[in-house]
């Protein structure tokens, strides 16, 4: 049996895990979930949102699910999610953004993957109070990372069939940063011959989005912009909660869902575990327990495309309870 990490979170966190470990286990897969608690709710009794057992957990079973964590706005404590990136080296942010059938969005036909960098651009961290009026944070770029995200998203590209990778920066402006990710980017295209290659501008690619997603394959970024445009990749498909994603490193991987925790609808059983599911089956995937990920994976997709029982960010009424009971019924 596998033994799998299972973060619980905080806000809806504990609902939905509960809920998306209730579907795996009606699947008739076993899993052993070591059950770690982080985030805002732990902070009280062992002074910290990450616990170092968090880490060694992870580092012992290879694979986590995690729920949604806490992150307060401009004070207390740093980004778990960040904290865990750098810590267990996930370099790789992978987000696929694909339509799914009973979800009514503008667009039918978006199919794209966001490849982001995991562990650098500003999310390093690095800031500064100057005086009492001004501070600052320090974009990093290196080009070792660079290289590996770039390979990352041909590699993506070649395993999966996609056919061209497009690199998103800002480098008109940050010449010396952005433009040694784009140096980078260049650099690995040269391996990969049948993988089409281009570029655009990060304002621009955000424009071309709402209009022309299906122009998108996979899409390689620095940190910032890809936290900024997977979101608004998760909008063209349905929102934040069929948003689905995964950090994967050289010797670890952790799946969680593009969403928040969601504390507004806390213990109200109407929080949507779609995204935690699918970040599950991808999980399963990860894991070669491909046979379970797909046979949970339709179940899903014929509750969404029937549209009877939906939570309400979804158009329904129904509660994560009735949604969940849904699913193992379409197993």
């Amino acid at each position: 049996m596998k033994t799998v990490t299972l973060i619980n979170g905080d806000g809806i966190g504990p609902e939905i895990t509960d809920a998306v470990v209730k579907i795996i286990k009606a699947s008739g897969l076993e899993i052993n979930w070591d059950l770690q608690t982080a985030g805002a709710d732990v902070i009280e009794k062992e002074g910290t949102p990450l616990p170092d057992r968090v880490i060694e957990s992870i580092k012992k079973n290879k694979v986590a699910l995690k729920a949604p964590v806490t992150t307060p706005i401009g004070k207390g404590f740093r980004s778990v999610n960040v904290q865990l990136r750098k810590a267990l080296d996930l370099y790789s942010n992978l987000r696929p953004c694909k339509n799914i059938g009973g979800i009514n969005t503008r667009f039918s036909d978006v199919d794209l993957v966001i490849v982001r960098e995991n562990t650098e651009d500003l999310y390093a961290g690095i800031e500064r109070q100057v005086d009492e009026n001004h501070a600052e944070s320090i974009k990093i770029i290196s080009r070792e990372a660079s290289l590996r995200i770039a390979e990352f998203a041909f590699d993506y590209a070649v395993k999966y069939n996609r056919k061209k990778v497009t690199a998103v920066t800002k480098a008109n402006i940050c010449k010396l940063t952005d433009g040694l990710f784009l140096e980078c980017c260049r650099e690995i295209k040269e391996k990969y011959p049948n993988i089409e290659y281009n570029e655009i501008l990060v304002d621009n690619a955000c424009m071309q989005l709402v209009q022309n997603p299906e122009k998108f394959d996979v899409m390689v970024l620095p940190n910032l912009y890809g936290d900024i445009v997977s979101d608004l990749c998760a909008g063209l498909i349905g929102g934040l909660g069929v948003a689905q994603g995964a950090n994967i490193g050289k010797d670890y991987a952790v799946f969680e869902p593009v969403h928040g925790s969601a504390p507004d609808i806390k213990g109200q059983n109407k929080a949507n575990p779609t995204a935690l599911l699918l970040s599950a089956i991808e999980m399963l995937k990860y894991i070669d327990e491909v046979n379970y990920a797909e046979k949970i994976d339709k179940a899903l997709r014929k509750t969404l495309k029937e549209g009877k029982i939906l939570t309400p960010d979804l158009g329904g009424t129904a509660s994560t309870t009735e949604f969940s009971d849904e699913i193992i019924k379409n197993l």
